[in-house]
């Protein structure tokens, strides 16, 4: 039975990881469409008509073709992308507001066909004739979806977007939102929350922030209050380990906005999850109160990213919603921690059943636990006369290996060696990448993509002994 829920839950986190993945790598997008609506428009910060007419658009048309390539690339690269874009704007012609969602199935959808056109009949090509081939498959594929994306799926998808919309406003209109966190919570333990905040609230939210100037959707998952709550009480009343790694993992948390950094302390004490839900629905219910939003998504969850993206007339709202989230999910955890009975928890074994359910290692477990990896190094071995770009990949080439490579850089930066470090999605590894930094988990999938450089295995980008034997080896 358990073999069969683990497999259901891995299904599942991969069906939410590819939902998430459209979105992530666009997050920078939102951003700044949130940036220009809370400027620019009518009670913005500065109005500014010229400015503004900058809203609509990207909100219509950049933002969705930018999911849809981003999904037609993941499934099938630039080539799955350009049919991906082309198709998601024949769902932005045929609907009225907005198409997140048209573009997370148009974008796929596309991508995958491409792919089925090219293996029936990219080998029968003759030489000379690629090209013409490549190019021209590619448009007249691209130009079928667009055209039956109008007619056919850009209605369907707008009636479904309306009813989804339709049912968050009568969520919200009954008071039922704080209810959420009953789902939320959990799901974000199970490594769901990208998927749930990225791939159902992002796309929500932006249309009502369209609308309305702001969002409660975007809070939803990305409050940092019931975390920080729950770490702070292993702060106080917490013992051995746990306590002393909690303060630690409450800056990261909320400062940096890496949520899943407490996820352990409730899997050591699974009763601490009424801690999170309770938090949470203060947070929600006070947002509720106040009508309070975001102009955008907040990405990472970091206070800094919340407190950028509230507009003016939200700020006590906001505020107010992580203090209070804060401090409700601190008072259950506290009279838990204080009434539970045992001695020392183990958190090098939560985290261990946290990695195991993420199904990877995770790039913040080696700040709790302070464990220390050995890691393999592939053949080829390069020395420094041969090495000029280093890259750490990760699946979507953000968050872990974006911290993984900050801190190689910082010890090269220290010795004085002028090599290249960057971080990259594992399908984005160039070609002239020399030494390639993975997870374990994914070195296979990096040495299928670069088989000659030299491949360096770590169990976490943010502890790893390899750097420094890279650091010594590089400097000679």
């Amino acid at each position: 039975m358990s073999t069969q829920n683990g497999g259901l839950r891995a299904k599942v986190q991969k069906f939410g990881s590819n939902l998430s993945g459209m979105i992530m790598p666009n997050i920078g997008a939102f951003i700044a469409w949130g940036l220009i609506t809370a400027l620019f428009i009518p009670d913005g910060w500065i109005p500014n008509e010229t400015m503004a007419s900058l809203v609509d658009p990207m909100i219509k048309y950049l933002l969705p073709l930018l999911i849809g390539f981003t999904g037609g690339r993941m499934v099938y690269d630039f080539r799955g992308g350009v049919v991906g874009a082309i198709a998601t704007m024949g769902v932005i012609v045929g609907a009225e507001q907005p198409m997140f969602l048209g573009a997370m199935v148009m974008g796929p959808l596309a991508g995958y066909l491409m792919k089925k056109v090219d293996d029936l009949f990219q080998a029968k090509i003759r030489q000379g004739f690629e090209m013409l081939y490549n190019n021209f498959s590619s448009g007249i594929l691209a130009a079928i979806l667009a055209m039956i994306a109008v007619a056919g799926i850009g209605p369907i998808v707008s009636g479904l977007t309306n009813a989804l919309g339709r049912g968050v406003e009568a969520i919200v209109s009954a008071g039922l939102l704080p209810l959420t966190s009953i789902i939320l919570e959990p799901a974000k333990t199970l490594f769901l929350n990208n998927a749930i905040n990225h791939g159902i609230l992002t796309p929500l939210g932006s249309e009502q922030s369209l609308e309305t100037g702001k969002s409660i959707l975007f809070l939803l998952e990305a409050n940092p209050g019931p975390g920080l709550g729950i770490l702070l009480a292993f702060a106080f009343f917490g013992k051995g380990v746990s306590k002393a790694s909690a303060p630690g993992a409450a800056i990261i948390q909320f400062l940096g906005g890496i949520h899943e950094i407490y996820f352990p302390y409730i899997l050591m004490k699974p009763t601490l999850i009424i801690a999170a839900i309770f938090g949470g629905m203060s947070g929600i219910f006070t947002l509720q109160l106040f009508d309070a939003g975001l102009r955008a998504a907040a990405s990472p969850g970091s206070i800094f990213a919340v407190i950028f993206m509230t507009p003016a007339n939200s700020y006590v709202g906001v505020i107010l919603s992580v203090i209070i989230a804060t401090a409700v999910s601190f008072g259950i955890a506290s009279l838990i921690l204080k009434t539970s009975k045992g001695g020392e928890e183990d958190l090098t074994a939560s985290t261990e059943k946290m990695e195991a359910m993420k199904g990877k290692k995770s790039s913040v477990s080696s700040s709790l636990t302070g464990e220390k990896e050995e890691a393999d190094i592939e053949t080829p071995v390069k020395d420094s006369t041969e090495v000029n770009k280093i890259i750490f990949a990760c699946d979507a080439g953000m968050g872990s290996s974006a911290m993984g490579a900050s801190l190689l850089k910082n010890k090269f930066k220290k010795n004085d060696i002028a090599i290249d470090v960057t971080n990259k999605a594992i399908n984005e590894i160039p070609d002239d990448a020399d030494i390639i930094i993975t997870q374990k988990t994914l070195t296979d999938r990096a040495k299928a993509k670069r088989p000659d450089a030299e491949h360096i295995s770590v169990d976490n980008f943010l502890n790893s002994p390899r750097y420094d034997e890279l650091v010594e080896r590089l400097k000679d």
